[in-house]
């Protein structure tokens, strides 16, 4: 069979998102603004910055989802950089972008601190394989109420699960119907605010809390 002839599948889209770029290339600069507005890349917002201070000051008037960060760039260091972020936004999230030789060496000093490493020039399935998996794993590019949706429904199956219940078995208790409580938990339904302390009364915990580990 010829393997030109097997189709191959692009990575799925992220949602838009706003993104922030810092690099002292301005030919990288422009690249990256064209790429990611491009509806091949689903149309995001991007702001781009030439030093570490013009970043800031983009950051500040505006928190980005994501910043994309350029690790050698003369005399500012991405090392700095990327302390002086943590300090004012520990939980930004940060990809790193740089033609560093070894990208391994570099993972080890930025393991903690970064989502992902895109060596340069990267191409437009590979930013959006990040982009799509940083908004997955973090919620980003959600509307708040999406986000709440989400963190709810993880918090009651955690909750449901420590006390080795089923849906029935919480259905039971609280008095919410199995098909309910599976649409909540999948995040694909805002319970009431009966409901939902319901089923936090049934689980033996706060809604306060839920709505804590929501952001709110």
């Amino acid at each position: 069979m010829n393997d030109a002839a097997i189709p191959t599948s692009s990575p799925a889209l992220p949602p838009p998102l706003s993104i922030v770029s810092l690099d002292d290339d301005p030919d990288f600069r422009e690249y990256v603004q064209t790429l990611l507005t491009s509806e091949d890349s689903g149309g995001h917002n991007v702001r781009v910055a030439a030093t570490p201070e013009e970043c800031f000051s983009l950051i500040e008037a505006s928190m980005p989802d994501v910043l994309l960060l350029d690790i050698k760039m003369g005399r500012d260091t991405g090392e700095a950089v990327l302390e002086e972020l943590r300090k004012r936004w520990p939980k930004l999230c940060v990809i790193v972008v740089t033609g560093y030789p070894s990208l391994d060496s570099m993972r080890k000093t930025f393991k903690r601190d970064v989502f992902d490493y895109l060596a340069k020039p990267f191409s437009i399935d590979e930013i959006n394989r990040s982009l799509a998996q940083a908004a997955a794993a973090l919620g980003l590019g959600m509307r708040p109420q999406d986000r709440l949706r989400q963190e709810l429904g993880r918090q009651i199956r955690l909750a449901r699960t420590e006390k080795s219940w089923t849906l029935k078995d919480l259905s039971e208790s609280s008095g919410v119907s199995v098909s309910q409580l599976s649409s909540i938990e999948r995040g694909s339904h805002l319970p009431s605010l009966e409901s939902l302390m319901e089923v936090a009364r049934a689980l033996d915990h706060k809604v306060s809390a839920w709505f804590g580990a929501a952001g709110l």
